[in-house]
């Protein structure tokens, strides 16, 4: 916990801000704000950065069009299994450990494609 906020502060809520300065990016609760929305982003881009490129890897991988639905399905499939273990993960260690975990990890294969 901090001695001094930038915001005001609900105490019964264990500190959360009370308001939303946009521009701020003062610690914690701004900060927390805006690097969550930018790792939201980051994640929808890197999720979504190979539909407009399948034609292309279809084409230079020799893969069927079947093979592309079969990808997609367990690409859906592993959201939905991912979904269910980051649950208690979060509740742990809080949301920020997993997704930077995520981010890092999933950095990988999207700077292969």
């Amino acid at each position: 916990k901090y001695e001094v906020y930038d915001l005001p502060v609900d105490e019964s809520q264990n500190d959360k801000a009370s308001q939303i300065k946009l521009f701020s990016f003062k610690r914690p609760h701004m900060r927390a704000f805006h690097l969550a929305w930018w790792c939201y982003h980051v994640a929808f881009l890197m999720w979504f950065s190979i539909s407009p490129l399948l034609s292309e890897v279809q084409k230079s991988l020799e893969i069927s069009l079947e093979d592309i639905w079969s990808s997609s399905i367990a690409a859906v499939s592993g959201t939905i299994v991912m979904r269910f273990l980051l649950g208690p993960f979060c509740d742990k260690y809080g949301p920020r450990i997993p997704m930077g975990i995520i981010l890092l990890v999933s950095a990988i294969p999207t700077a292969l494609t």
